[in-house]
């Protein structure tokens, strides 16, 4: 089981097969130790009825919801601290060795530029697109041999 950590609005997120860091410069809790009253991604996955027969991608899409709600402030955005430090405990496989291409720049940049200084989830997830896209990791999952 992966660990528990605070976002930047106190709340836990927990990550899945490896450890991350926090949202915010707080500390972790042991592993598997959420703090009273706050439930693991996995537990809320499982408390979903909808989701008890998905597929692996409706399982993937309901995993970042539930990260971004999480992560976000009670009105449901994510400010641009916390969508980078986000970023960073949670994607990053995915902006690993992209700092240096303009591409990532350009929409990191855009994130700096956005006028409401907050990401709502439609926001987010195109963030997170673009960032796939444009990965290196990305190239390296296209690369690899189907198992059919």
């Amino acid at each position: 089981m992966g660990d528990c950590v605070h976002s930047a609005q106190g709340q836990a997120i927990h990550s899945e097969g490896r450890p991350s860091a926090s949202v915010a410069p707080t500390s972790a809790l042991a592993p598997g130790k959420c703090p009273k009253g706050h439930i693991s991604i996995s537990k809320q996955l499982a408390s979903i009825k909808a989701l008890k027969k998905s597929s692996d991608l409706e399982k993937a899409i309901a995993t970042v919801a539930l990260i971004f709600r999480n992560s976000s402030d009670p009105d449901g955005k994510l400010g641009k601290a916390a969508t980078k430090s986000l970023l960073q405990s949670q994607f990053g496989n995915f902006t690993k060795g992209q700092e240096s291409k303009s591409t990532y720049q350009e929409i990191l940049s855009e994130l700096d530029e956005h006028t409401e200084n907050k990401l709502d989830f439609e926001d987010f997830m195109i963030l997170l697109l673009s960032i796939t896209i444009t990965s290196d990791l990305l190239q390296n999952i296209w690369s690899t041999k189907s198992m059919n």
